[in-house]
């Protein structure tokens, strides 16, 4: 009688999924997804607890929207057969590596040289996700607000050098089908590599292009 009973209760357990499973899986996507970032990647997914999930013969990992790929994070398993479910597993992804800080402390605007930044090693994941990794990054541009020693250099706090300085002398480069002109005007604004300003041109017209790194702006005429 005790084995009739026992067999049932066996074979609803067989039946239902297993939560290690379901957090390889998601482990599994979070390690593809972040096989280019720099520096040295860990991952732990929480398995789901106290549910009881139909087993899977078919599992997919997604990331969800707004979700980032390193920190911590959510990642989403959904059961693609025999039967169809989602569950959404903490995680914390791990990325040691390199970023780049501030040497010495910089000033507003102050263009960036290589011996003001100093590369540091800690987690990624802890820190912004427009962290500085290269110092090229950094170098010649200057910062929108001062920074202390040691602060570390975010992609967003950075302008890029202005290439274009407003009321300067450029060289315009006009490119249409078939045709290549210059001339020049005077930029009515500044600007960095590759932001768009406006030049009035020696007969007064006024157009908009590329800024180049050549002390030249590029229009383009379709």
């Amino acid at each position: 009688m005790a084995l009739a009973l026992a067999l049932p209760a066996a074979g609803a357990a067989a039946s239902l999924q297993d939560p290690a499973q379901v957090a390889r899986a998601a482990e599994q996507f979070l390690r593809t997804q972040t096989a280019g970032l720099p520096g040295k990647v860990s991952v732990r997914a929480t398995p789901p607890s106290r549910l009881a999930l139909p087993a899977c013969a078919a599992l997919e990992a997604f990331q969800p929207k707004g979700s980032r790929l390193w920190g911590r994070t959510t990642v989403g398993v959904k059961c693609l057969a025999p039967a169809q479910w989602s569950v959404y597993l903490p995680a914390v992804v791990q990325v040691i590596g390199e970023y780049v800080a501030a040497a010495v402390p910089l000033k507003q605007g102050q263009p960036i040289s290589a011996d003001m930044v100093v590369l540091r090693t800690g987690d990624l994941g802890q820190l912004p996700a427009d962290i500085v990794t290269d110092p090229a990054q950094a170098v010649g541009h200057g910062p929108i607000a001062g920074l202390a020693a040691g602060a570390p250099l975010r992609r967003e706090l950075l302008r890029a050098p202005r290439v274009v300085q407003q009321g300067q002398r450029i060289r315009l480069v006009l490119n249409g089908p078939g045709f290549t002109l210059n001339a020049e005007g005077k930029a009515l604004a500044h600007a960095s590599a590759g932001q768009t300003v406006q030049v009035k041109t020696d007969g007064g017209q006024v157009v908009s292009g590329i800024a180049q790194a050549d002390n030249a702006v590029e229009v383009m005429f379709r």
